[in-house]
């Protein structure tokens, strides 16, 4: 692997980087992928909210400025079409979509972290929770459409769980964002954020995990 090449991994993972990059229509096509195709597991989802919610103050780059509501209002409903993508190819596919070997872009062990989310929340919950997983809100949608919950419920919880992750981290990365010390440090909160909402669900897996054993 060459150094360019080693060099442009982390700037991919940097959800600041991304959004100064590509601003709104790059950070859009981003959220799609992440939550509607299985190729976009490792995208940075939450701290590229957070980004782009910093963005909205105006502070991040003197090119990028983007109106808050709106935003706010396009990130969620990318987040919500994107999770229904997902859903589709589960329900079109069914479980044979998850009976493949581990390859590049496909471990097994990515299916068993959305199973225990949605064994331990129940489906409705789980779609929920899962948005604010890495990895896990991109597998648990096919995973669920390749299941039994009826369409129109996967669909109301999806639009729940769209509205907390992309409107919510959202308006966290601009109210904290105007803080001085926060908004030299984004990256960093980013991650603290995304730490923060995933370490109690963490937790209660692998209470559920010793409990089985």
């Amino acid at each position: 692997m060459s150094a360019t090449t080693l060099h442009a991994l982390p700037a991919l993972l940097d959800g600041t980087h991304l959004v100064e990059t590509f601003g709104i229509a790059g950070l859009l096509l981003i959220v799609f992928a992440e939550t509607g195709l299985l190729l976009g597991f490792f995208l940075p989802g939450d701290s590229l909210l957070f980004a782009a919610g910093y963005a909205a103050t105006g502070k991040l780059s003197d090119k990028l400025h983007p109106n808050l509501a709106l935003v706010c209002l396009a990130v969620t409903v990318v987040a919500i079409i994107g999770a229904q993508t997902g859903f589709l190819i589960g329900r079109q596919v069914g479980p044979g979509l998850f009976e493949r070997e581990d390859s590049r872009f496909f471990k097994k062990r990515y299916v068993t972290k959305a199973e225990e989310v949605v064994e331990r929340y129940g489906a409705g919950k789980a779609i929920v929770v899962a948005r604010f997983i890495p990895i896990v809100r991109t597998f648990l949608n096919p995973l669920i459409g390749a299941g039994d919950l009826p369409a129109r419920t996967f669909a109301q919880w999806n639009i729940v769980g769209g509205i907390l992750w992309g409107t919510g981290v959202t308006l966290l990365g601009y109210f904290l964002g105007q803080v001085t010390f926060i908004g030299k440090n984004l990256e960093f909160f980013a991650l603290f954020v995304v730490i923060l909402s995933v370490l109690p669900i963490a937790i209660e897996l692998r209470k559920t995990r010793s409990r089985k054993a």
